[in-house]
This record gives structure tokens, sequence and C-alpha cells, in this order.
């Protein structure tokens, strides 16, 4: 289980524990509210994304007027003005600046009045207040979840060699304050991921179990389909989408 005041945390497989990284380091989706699973994610036995569904959370964005000082500690974390601390009136951890007064923010810049702007070197200087600021849900690019599969994958490796259990099924479970990620691996090597909420009673093993009869039938049956190769079919994507609706209306039930 993980910790998130600690700057160590473990990851709990077979009859082990072994000290990893720090949830910042291998955060997924953190701040969904309503969804009971969030995310899911499909590996190759390279350590390859090949399929990535994301539920989207009924966040929006949160437009602010602020006065000086600013009442929201924000740091950089992955190259945006994230929001560490003092959240308030829907504003959320996590949440990072998207807009300062109307113009759009990249990364931690911005264009103000012509010239370029660093987001955190702005808001230091009473003389820009009022300020109005947009705070965005977190959200991940394509190139930062083929990165975190790909780290993941490398740990799950790594965890199976250490253990000292005979034919280890790696990592299984991984939980946070804010998360749990649970993992199926197939005989073959193909990982499937469900990234869910720490409070969700979701029957996850019918869930993966189900998961990988969709990407048998509707992937690996495929003709026109190479392994280890994204997953771009129709008929699976259907299939995902009812399973977890199934679920949802469920609340912790599933028929399969």
């Amino acid at each position: 289980s993980f910790d998130s005041a600690s700057p160590y945390n473990t990851v709990q497989y077979a009859e082990c524990v072994y000290f990893l990284l720090s949830p910042s380091q291998l955060c997924l989706s953190v701040s969904f509210q309503d969804m009971s699973i969030h995310q899911v994610l499909i590996i190759n036995r390279a350590g390859s994304l090949i399929y990535d569904y994301e539920i989207k959370g009924e966040q929006r964005e949160v437009e602010r007027t602020f006065e000086y000082p600013l009442s929201v500690v924000l740091e950089e974390i992955d190259q945006k003005a994230t929001v560490v601390f003092g959240e308030k009136d829907a504003i959320r951890l996590r949440y990072h600046v998207s807009a300062v007064n109307g113009c759009p923010v990249s990364g931690t810049r911005f264009t103000h009045e012509g010239q370029q702007e660093n987001v955190l070197e702005f808001i230091e200087n009473e003389r820009n207040f009022p300020m109005n600021i947009t705070f965005s849900p977190p959200w991940m690019s394509t190139n930062e979840k083929i990165i975190l599969s790909s780290m993941f994958n490398s740990f799950f490796a790594i965890a199976v060699q250490l253990s000292p259990v005979a034919k280890s099924s790696g990592i299984e479970v991984l939980e946070t304050s804010q998360f749990r990620l649970c993992c199926l691996q197939s005989r073959t090597g193909v990982k499937f991921v469900l990234v869910m909420s720490t409070g969700s009673t979701a029957p996850v093993d019918s869930i993966l179990m189900k998961l990988y009869e969709l990407y048998a039938d509707y992937a690996l049956k495929n003709p026109f389909y190479t392994i280890d190769m994204p997953i771009r079919c129709h008929k699976f994507d259907e299939g995902l989408k009812a399973l977890l609706e199934r679920t949802d209306k469920n609340s912790g039930t599933m028929a399969v």
C-alpha cells in the first residue's frame, strides 16, 4: 500500500513488500469522483501501451479572480504549474493553471502583453494583481501514458525477479491514498490494468478476466490484427464500454 505523505512507498505482491517510487511518479489518474473505474490500460509483452480507455469525470475548468497574495500554493510538477496546497472553491489538488487573464498557458509559460512570462514568477509580483486564473483538472498526454506504462512494466519485471516466492505473479494491486491500480498478466505476458477509486467495490477479478476475454475474442481472433500492436477494433471498444456500464450499474455485482 502507498502512503502519499511518506517519501517512501511500497507495493505489495505475493508475500513480499518492496520500496518503489513516490505516488507522483506513478500517478495515472487521480481526481475523478463519480465513476469507480477511471481508466483501462493494456500493455504488451515489451511494455508498450497498446490500448487506453479513459472515463472522463464531470470535473470542468475552474476560473477564479485572486488578490495578492495568492491563496493557493503552486509548484511545477510535470512541467505544469500545479496546485499542491490550499484547495478551495472547486480548485482541487493536482489541478494545473491553464490560463492567466485569459491567456492560455503552455506548460508554465504564457504570453502577456507580447512578452513570454513564467506563471510561477508572474504570480509573485504584486503589481500583476488582481489576477484571473483558470485551473484545469489533471490529465495526461499520450506520450506520458506511454512512458508510465513502460515504467510500470519495468517495476512489474523487477518485482517478479526480487520475489522469493517461486513463479511470482508480480504486482497485482498498487494502492495509494487517491487511486488503486489492479493488474492481471496473461500467460503470454500481456498486462490488463484497471485504475480505480480507492473505495470501489467493483469485482476486480471478474472485470479483468472479462477484459481478457474481450481481448481474445475481438483482437486475437481478428484476422487484421497483429499481436502486440495497438488495438483498434470497434467491437472491442463497444464490448469494453458495455462491461464498464454494467459494472457501474450493478455497484459491485456483475453478471459475466
